[in-house]
C-alpha cells in the first residue's frame, strides 16, 4: 500500500504566494478596517459629548453677563474682566490653599494607611485572615450617610467641627476600596524577596517600607491621584464641618459663591462659571501628569490580581 505525498499548493511560476490567498487576506483585513473606523467614530462622538460641557464652562468664563447662556462657544464679546473679578468677590486663593492642604494630607494619610493594612493581608498568614479581609470589604457597602451622624458626633465632642483637620483625619484609619486594590496588586509581588530580606536581617518595617512599598509604586501612583480627586471635589464633608469662610474649601466655597450669586443672590453667572474654570484646572493637570501611572497601575492590578 503506498501512501500519496500531499500535494503542494499551486504556486505562480515567479515565485509568488500560492492563487486566491491574497484575496482572502484581503477579505479578512476589510471588516477589521471597517470596526476600526466605526470605533473611532463612536470614540470621537463620545469624546465630544464629554468634553462640551467643560468647553462651554470655558467659554462662559470670558464673556459678560449678559451673554453667559448664550451658547455660543467662541464669545461674541470677550472679556478678561471676571478672571480678575473673581479674585475681588471672593477669597479664591485661601480656599485654594486650603483644599490644597487637606488634599495633601488625606490624600498620604490614606494613601500610607491603606498601604500598610494591605500588606498585612497580603504578606503576613494568619487564622482568620481571609474573613477578616471579607468583614473589611464588607464596609465598602455601607452608605456614607449611615456612618455621618456618629462619625460627626466623634469630632464635636473632640472639639474639632469647623476646623480643617475633619477634612483630612479620617483617612488616617484607611479606606476598604484602597485596601482591597493595593492588597490585590501586593498579592503579586514576589514573595521570595521579602524572605530573603528577612534573612539578611530586614525589620518587618523596613521589608515593607524599602521594598514592597517602592514595588507597589503603580498602585500608590493610581491610590493618590483617586484620592486626591475624591477630596479636591468633596462638597457633603465640607458642608458638615466647614463653618467660616476662612476655612472653606473650593468645593464649598464655590458652594458660597452659588448662595450668593446665583439662585437667589445677584445672578452674576460669569462670577461662578469663572471660579468653576480655575477650580477645575489643577484636576486636570494632575490627571495629565498621573495619567501613564493609572494606566500602569490599574493593568498590572489587573493582571497580579
Amino acid at each position: 500500500m503506498t501512501l500519496s505525498a500531499t500535494r503542494p499548493p499551486a504556486v505562480a511560476p515567479d515565485g509568488d504566494e500560492p492563487h486566491g490567498i491574497p484575496d482572502r487576506r484581503k477579505a479578512r483585513r476589510t471588516p477589521r478596517r471597517v470596526s476600526r473606523v466605526l470605533i473611532g467614530l463612536a470614540l470621537a462622538v463620545f469624546a465630544v459629548i464629554f468634553a462640551y460641557p467643560f468647553v462651554w464652562l470655558i467659554s462662559a468664563s470670558f464673556k459678560p453677563r449678559g451673554q453667559v447662556f448664550d451658547n455660543r462657544l467662541i464669545p461674541e464679546t470677550f472679556t478678561w474682566e471676571n478672571y480678575v473679578r473673581v479674585w475681588q468677590e471672593a477669597p479664591l486663593a485661601l480656599w485654594l490653599l486650603n483644599t490644597l492642604v487637606v488634599t495633601v494630607l488625606a490624600a498620604v494619610a490614606v494613601t500610607i494607611s491603606s498601604a500598610m493594612v494591605a500588606w498585612g493581608f497580603a504578606y503576613f498568614r494568619f487564622r482568620g485572615r481571609n474573613a477578616l479581609f471579607g468583614l473589611v470589604l464588607a464596609t465598602m457597602m455601607l452608605p456614607g450617610a449611615v456612618t455621618m451622624i456618629p462619625t460627626f458626633l466623634i469630632w464635636n465632642s473632640l472639639g474639632l467641627v469647623g476646623t480643617l483637620v475633619p477634612m483630612w483625619a479620617q483617612n488616617l484609619f484607611a479606606s476598604a476600596f484602597y485596601v482591597f486594590l493595593l492588597r490585590q496588586f501586593m498579592l503579586g509581588l514576589p514573595r521570595d524577596l521579602f524572605d530573603a530580606a528577612r534573612v539578611d536581617g530586614a525589620t518587618q518595617w523596613g521589608v515593607f517600607w524599602r521594598i514592597a512599598l517602592p514595588l507597589s509604586r503603580p498602585a500608590i501612583a493610581v491610590t493618590l491621584v483617586f484620592e486626591v480627586q475624591a477630596v479636591w471635589t468633596d462638597l457633603m464633608r465640607a458642608l458638615i464641618y466647614l463653618r467660616d469662610a476662612s476655612t472653606f474649601t473650593i468645593p464649598r466655597g464655590l458652594k458660597s459663591l452659588v448662595d450668593a450669586f446665583g439662585f437667589g443672590g445677584e445672578w452674576h453667572w460669569e462670577i461662578i462659571v469663572t471660579a468653576s474654570v480655575i477650580a477645575t484646572i489643577p484636576m486636570i493637570i494632575i490627571f495629565f501628569l498621573g495619567q501613564r501611572q493609572i494606566i500602569q497601575g490599574i493593568s498590572a492590578g489587573g493582571l497580579k490580581g
